[in-house]
């Protein structure tokens, strides 16, 4: 099979869309992270972006709509602070857990009886929303495990020969996947930060945040979130955080340093082993999955990164670290934790 790349336009979305009607699936641009997309409700189609990933199928899936209407045959209850939520956040990156209607395959909900449903940002993602005619289910497009895609390129390193179609929409905008939230006797209940934060929900009920957002699930606990299980979003590379900043990071990854090994900074001078990796929890969050796929190509044996802040969206920062560090967290006066 040979993938094609092709820019964001009409012509273009229609030809993504014939494929999706066909039971295909296509790389889908949002402002989160690229989407390897299908039709939510074709257990076959949902079944080949399990196959494409590698991905496992107790992993539950996200469907994306592109209007408001679409999510009455989708669930079968909708919290009154659910909809007000729909009405302040999306489009955009938030997800929340409804009770799924029968029309959700098993195989699109993980085998739980609840669905994860979105309406993104992007235009072109609505767009083939719009085109196809279905909801469509969109994991990250990228190889499980391995650093979620922020651009067509990243893409294409990972699906090239296992999917026909790549819309590029250019570099997403967040570069961390949406926040995942389920809701639990009037509590907003968060199982996977995201752009919109604690702080942004807490406007509208108390905010739980799961205890699986920073600490690693039993091997048989049933997660009702994609990423809280399994080791994700790793390079090859040995990811680890550092729980040091300023010079005391600089002195840990230079003391430290074993092979090729690249570090990844919160404003430091792009040096050496040294690689800035943003002075905000904004501009980490765009970077982050870049850089990780950047180690990759640079050959790198170990990835230090400087801990970020647990507040507002450095929480999705930090949650996605500890995933691709397999919660390693290390420091000059610490045992390794």
């Amino acid at each position: 099979m040979n993938t094609e790349i092709l820019p964001y336009n009409l012509h273009n979305i229609k030809k993504a869309a014939d494929i999706l009607k066909n039971g295909g699936i296509v790389g889908m641009p949002t402002e989160t992270v690229y989407g390897l997309a299908a039709n939510a409700l074709n257990e076959a189609a949902v079944c080949d972006i399990f196959k494409a990933k590698g991905r496992p199928q107790d992993n539950p899936l996200i469907v994306h709509i592109s209007r408001i209407e679409m999510l009455n045959d989708l669930v079968t209850e909708i919290p009154d602070v659910a909809r007000t939520l729909a009405a302040e956040f999306w489009p955009g990156p938030l997800t929340m857990i409804f009770p799924r209607s029968d029309r959700i395959p098993d195989v699109t909900s993980g085998g739980l009886d609840t669905v994860a449903i979105r309406m993104p940002a992007s235009e072109a993602a609505r767009a083939l929303i719009d085109e196809s005619g279905c909801p469509v289910a969109a994991p990250s497009a990228n190889l499980s495990g391995s650093p979620s895609p922020t651009t067509a390129q990243h893409v294409f390193s990972d699906m090239n020969g296992r999917i026909p179609l790549i819309i590029d929409g250019g570099a997403c905008s967040c570069g961390v996947e949406s926040t995942v939230i389920c809701f639990r006797e009037g509590h907003i209940h968060i199982l996977r930060p995201g752009s919109i934060t604690a702080e942004m929900l807490s406007q509208y009920a108390d905010v739980e945040i799961d205890k699986g957002v920073c600490a690693k699930p039993s091997d048989t606990e049933k997660v009702l979130s994609p990423g809280m299980k399994y080791k994700h979003y790793s390079p090859k590379a040995n990811v680890l955080i550092v729980d040091e900043h300023g010079a005391d990071f600089t002195e840990y990854c230079t003391s430290h340093a074993v092979g090729k090994t690249i570090a990844l900074g919160i404003g430091v001078s792009t040096q050496g082993i040294f690689v800035d990796y943003g002075i905000t929890p904004e501009l980490q969050a765009q970077r982050l999955f870049s850089l990780l796929r950047e180690s990759d190509e640079m050959g790198a044996d170990t990835v230090f990164v400087e801990m970020p802040s647990t507040d507002g969206i450095g929480l999705a920062v930090y949650n996605r670290l500890l995933r691709a560090a397999g919660f390693e967290v290390v420091g000059n006066d610490k045992a390794d934790r």
